[in-house]
């Protein structure tokens, strides 16, 4: 795909740019698993030591179907529920053992930077529990003022509880926000959030209608340091 927003071709809520006070609160909101790091070669090992050790007849591809939502969910989806606390123990070990195999995605880090240095705030929203995101997060090395997982309070995603529950840390408002998700849960809890999605071509899924705006790479949202936050399927 090439290196460009994209917008979708039929603007939502008459496709302007938000009104923004000079001295808004501008955040940037960011999934962990395929938008900053790489982890699907992490999960997929982790997967088949599930399927191994419980002797599960459940293909990987199947299981990556549900990404973006919380573990437990995504053993509901799968009908795994009654052995649910069993495979996350597997699953946890494994995903350990193989965090050696995830990959900070090209350009990332440096985008992040600059975010920074223009003074967006930035935070993760993740399904990730919290003692596997934070060494992940560590090894960015770059400041996030909060980092929302299914560890706190309130539902995962899709609902917009964690993205809410974040703009409550930062004490910003939704029109302020910018939410970068691959995932189609993403898509829906921003949306649900009353906050501007942005899909990041570079993850795991596709995005639903309506259309939103597509980076092609983690460089093209640099392009909304020029715009603040945007509304969903506008032009940027």
């Amino acid at each position: 795909m090439s290196s460009r927003l994209t917008p979708s071709p039929t603007p939502f809520s008459g496709g302007t740019r938000l009104d923004r006070d000079a001295e808004a609160v501008r955040v940037l909101l960011l999934d962990l698993d395929g938008v900053l790091v790489d982890t699907r070669p992490v999960m997929e090992s982790a997967w088949h030591q599930v399927r191994e050790e419980h002797d599960l007849d459940v293909p990987f591809e199947e299981y990556e179907r549900h990404l973006g939502r919380p573990f437990a969910d995504i053993m509901e989806q799968l009908g795994l529920v009654d052995v649910h606390d069993a495979i996350h123990q597997t699953y946890a070990k494994a995903s350990t053992v193989a965090s050696h195999l995830a990959r900070q995605f090209d350009g990332i880090a440096e985008v992040l930077h600059a975010f920074g240095l223009a003074d967006w705030r930035l935070g993760i929203v993740t399904s990730r529990p919290l003692d596997r995101a934070t060494p992940l997060l560590a090894q960015r090395g770059v400041p996030f003022a909060t980092v929302r997982t299914p560890n706190g309070i309130g539902r995962g995603k899709p609902t917009p509880d964690p993205i809410l529950l974040a703009l409550i840390d930062l004490g910003a408002d939704p029109g302020d926000a910018v939410y970068v998700g691959d995932m189609a849960v993403d898509q829906e809890a921003a949306l649900r959030a009353g906050v501007s999605y942005v899909h990041a071509a570079w993850g795991y899924g596709a995005p639903i209608a309506p259309a939103p705006v597509v980076a092609g790479s983690p460089k093209d949202l640099l392009r909304l340091m020029d715009t603040g936050p945007i509304l969903e399927g506008s032009l940027v």
